[in-house]
């Protein structure tokens, strides 16, 4: 950890912290980043995803194990690069994925190939690459990968995402291993597929996976799911199919509001003791975990608005940066970048974009003016990789602090490369 302060912080992000009414990330004051770089901004700590990928290194000492970090959550080239000089995985989930591991440093060799819908081309690319192994999600992608191996005459290393049929207890949106979910095979089918799957000869079985969901709170959902994956295993062994790896996939939650998420390893234990004994290496995606908390974004009050029912704080960010509370009415907390002695109101956050969704936050104590700053907490994952360019708007800055020093990662788009591939009729 690079920074030099000593605070316990109370925010969700644990770099975060006041100095004489004033907030910090690490070592730098955001209004200072706002000055330097604009709002609204993503802005990350170089130190809290250190300590959160440390944490689950931490967790599996001793045991043989992989940490691939899921870059759906959060795919900027710098905090891709963070992860790659840790020595950790990483889990994609398209050709374009593969691209920024790549460019990041990461090694392909310890890529695992997430996704319901591979194309032909990504297949290809990821076989030239020599990425570690595809999660194959269909009996359908089994047959073309067998046929793209062998037009490229490699063998493709691959492993089947068995759907468990687990409740995670999460929302519907991110639950993935229930049997009405698109995701993986049916639990039923899998010895039958991994029968078909030694019967092509381009193919090289590695592993098995399951991930039933993400923003989980508690581990025994996948403790339930790990437990079905390794009797599933032992009856591939029967068959005569050994496994190398088991991949158990993400999906630790973290703290938006008031959840009490447990701590990596007490997540891991009821896991680890399913597989204690065993050879095969495990294999985790954690995404959330690792970034969702150690991100925020920094915005600036534009207007405040009072209203007969209503009072609004109209920020420079919008849902076109940070979709998750339009679309999945999610918590994040947002707090005063400088804190004012003036008395607080209830005010609901809201962008610019000419959409009744737009919100950012619902019925919070503020105590603000005009050009204030808000801090829009846990935005770590899920914020940027989720941005669009709605209202013709330029997608924000990206910034990661190191102690006192803060690095431009991401640049402002112009509003002129939003349509430089664009002519008219």
């Amino acid at each position: 950890m690079t920074a030099t302060h000593n605070t316990v912080s109370p925010y969700p992000i644990p770099t975060l912290h006041a100095d004489n009414g004033e907030l910090s990330l690490e070592d730098v004051p955001l209004t200072q980043l706002a000055e330097q770089f604009g709002t609204p901004s993503y802005v990350y700590s170089k130190a809290a995803l250190t300590a959160a990928f440390d944490a689950w290194q931490q967790a599996l000492s001793g045991r043989r194990a992989l940490v691939c970090y899921a870059v759906k959550a959060n795919s900027n080239l710098g905090v891709l690069s963070v992860f790659a000089r840790l020595g950790a995985g990483f889990d994609i989930v398209s050709g374009g994925e593969l691209a920024r591991v790549l460019a990041a440093g990461g090694r392909a060799d310890k890529v695992v190939f997430s996704g319901v819908g591979k194309t032909r081309d990504e297949m290809r690319q990821a076989l030239r690459a020599g990425i570690r192994c595809f999660n194959v999600e269909s009996a359908a992608e089994l047959e073309r990968l067998d046929s793209i191996a062998a037009e490229l005459g490699v063998k493709a290393p691959v492993a089947l995402r068995v759907n468990p049929d687990v409740d995670p207890k999460t929302h519907p949106y991110i639950s993935t291993g229930l049997k009405g979910n698109k995701f993986g095979v049916a639990f039923a089918d899998a010895q039958a597929l991994y029968a078909r799957a030694r019967a092509l000869p381009n193919l090289h079985i590695s592993g098995i996976a399951c991930h039933i969901g993400s923003q989980l709170l508690d581990p025994a959902p996948i403790a339930e799911a790990a437990q079905k994956l390794a009797e599933l295993v032992d009856r591939l062994a029967t068959d005569g199919i050994t496994l190398d790896h088991i991949d158990l996939g993400g999906g630790l939650g973290i703290r938006y509001q008031d959840e009490t998420p447990p701590g990596v390893a007490d997540y891991l234990a009821p896991l680890l003791k399913v597989f204690e004994g065993r050879t095969e290496e495990l294999c985790f995606e954690p995404g959330r975990s690792l970034v969702g908390n150690a991100g925020l974004l920094l915005t600036r009050i534009e207007y405040l608005k009072p209203g007969e029912t209503k009072n609004f704080a109209i920020v420079d960010a919008a849902m076109n940066d940070l979709a998750r509370p339009a679309l999945y009415d999610a918590w994040h907390d947002v707090v005063e970048v400088v804190a004012r002695a003036t008395p607080a109101q209830t005010y609901d956050v809201v962008g610019p974009i000419c959409e009744s969704g737009d919100f950012l936050a619902r019925e919070r104590e503020l105590a603000v003016e005009e050009g204030d700053l808000l801090a829009i907490l846990s935005a770590g994952a899920y914020g940027m990789t989720m941005s669009s360019n709605y209202n013709t708007r330029p997608r924000a800055a990206e910034v990661i602090v190191d102690g006192e020093q803060a690095h431009l990662v991401r640049a402002r788009e112009t509003i002129d490369a939003l349509f430089a591939d664009e002519k008219p009729l």
